[in-house]
């Protein structure tokens, strides 16, 4: 039995044994090469570590929802991984993966907007695909935070939270900047306050990677590679960790 009673999405405990920390990750496969018997496994393979989500790029939605057969949910991307998309596009692009089956949608910001002080426009864009993604599916917003000043970073978030989103969340994994660092997650749980949601993604590659974003406020984990991360605890130490090449 996990010794963490907290969950997912609003607790704060770091959890000490890997059913608990497994219920942090959204299992993540989002290389373009990726065919559908990659995702079928990674299905398989989510489901027999016990984490909460597997994330698909969109055409493999469906794919995945059969495949997971309810046993755990199924997040995918949109405007992704560049967020240079125009904002309908990416709300046609959400509202498809919802009629799919996903029951999580993480979208990415226009980053060079974020960067030229537009924070009006980053507002807008998470709006509309607020509006496109039911409020029974969660909405989660990729600000690219090593990209992003931390007053950036604030500012994203606050775009975010007043645009209705249910996460915000560090980095997409594929940006040349970086992934996700203890100060960048330490800063947005401080902006949002528990109030939203924070997903910790790219380059969590051990169990202490994973550990320390949860202690700094992380509430979802992206991991590309969740075995390696959680046989962490069967060696007692931080797993060396496969390459996170999966995306996140």
């Amino acid at each position: 039995m996990s010794d963490d009673t907290s969950t997912p999405g609003t607790g704060t405990a770091v959890p000490t044994d890997r059913a608990a920390l497994a219920r942090y990750v959204d299992h993540t496969l989002l290389k373009p090469e990726a065919t559908a018997a990659d995702v079928s496994a990674l299905v398989t393979e989510g489901a027999a570590l016990g984490v909460f989500s597997v994330c698909v790029s969109p055409t493999f939605v469906a794919h995945a929802v059969e495949a997971a057969g309810g046993r755990l949910a199924v997040a995918t991307v949109c405007g992704f991984p560049s967020g240079k998309h125009a904002s309908e596009i990416k709300a046609a692009e959400a509202a498809r993966s919802v009629l799919d089956g996903a029951d999580e949608v993480d979208m990415v910001i226009d980053i060079g907007a974020a960067k030229a002080g537009g924070f009006d426009v980053v507002q807008d864009d998470i709006a509309a695909v607020r509006a496109a993604v039911p409020s029974d599916k969660v909405l989660k917003v990729i600000i690219e935070s090593a990209a992003l000043t931390d007053t950036e970073v604030v500012a994203a978030c606050r775009a975010a939270e007043a645009a209705g989103a249910d996460f915000v969340k560090t980095s997409t994994g594929f940006h040349p900047t970086g992934g996700a660092s203890v100060h960048a997650v330490e800063l947005m749980a401080a902006t949002v306050g528990g109030r939203l949601g924070i997903k910790a993604s790219g380059g969590v590659r051990t169990l202490a990677d994973a550990q320390a974003m949860i202690a700094a406020g992380a509430t979802r984990l992206g991991l590309s590679g969740t075995a390696a991360v959680l046989a962490g605890f069967d060696e007692g130490t931080a797993a060396s960790g496969a390459a996170d090449d999966g995306g996140y």
